[in-house]
């Protein structure tokens, strides 16, 4: 594998395995995760609490007024303030090590880092009812319900904040079907990734 530092991303459908596919990957490039993690660190360099950032996490303008009216000597509604840190956090961990990053807008914030693959994930309605049952053991009422509620979220707070459309195929290298199985998906991107880095240039 190539010594140059690259990242790849991956947004995902709510269901379709996206995060496991991630860790896969990364265990099999031997590289670091983040999903969750970014949360974290950005609770750190925001200086808001990170349960407050978890209870907030990817939402279209999550906070009511009062929230977001002047808080905390800074001019930016707590919205941005936690969008902006997780996108200072993503660049910061992109710039020390190649990575996988699952969600948070990552292929939108890296769009200007020329060694950034860009990946997203989707499965069948029925795919993704079975994995939530059973891989995430979610005890919601209606599966198919609560993965079409995730998503429009994830797709409002994307849409929001890049102004470009969450899950559009032309803004991805490549658009996966997990139906052939998480190992299946992250050996097809292991793949890709080889091929893209060991190009003179980056693919447009």
């Amino acid at each position: 594998m190539s010594e140059k530092k690259y990242v790849i991303t991956i947004a995902r459908e709510y269901g379709s395995g996206g995060r496991l596919i991630g860790q896969k990957l990364a265990e099999m490039l031997n590289i670091s995760f983040y999903d969750k993690e970014i949360i974290s660190l950005a609770a750190e360099e925001s200086g808001l609490s990170e349960e407050f950032m978890r209870q907030h996490d990817q939402k279209k303008k999550p906070l009511s007024f009062v929230h977001n009216i002047y808080v905390s000597n800074k001019s930016l509604p707590l919205s941005e303030q936690i969008f902006q840190a997780q996108c200072q956090v993503i660049r910061e961990v992109a710039e020390k090590s190649s990575c996988v990053i699952v969600g948070r807008c990552a292929d939108h914030v890296l769009t200007d880092n020329p060694n950034c693959i860009k990946v997203f994930i989707q499965a069948s309605e029925a795919e993704k009812i079975q994995r939530i049952r059973h891989d995430y053991q979610e005890t919601c009422e209606s599966p198919a319900a609560y993965a079409a509620k995730i998503d429009k979220e994830r797709a409002a707070h994307y849409n929001y904040f890049t102004l470009e459309k969450w899950g559009n195929r032309q803004n991805y290298h490549l658009v996966l079907n997990s139906t052939i199985g998480i190992e299946a998906c992250a050996l097809l991107i292991k793949q890709y990734v080889e091929s893209f880095l060991a190009q003179q240039h980056p693919i447009e």
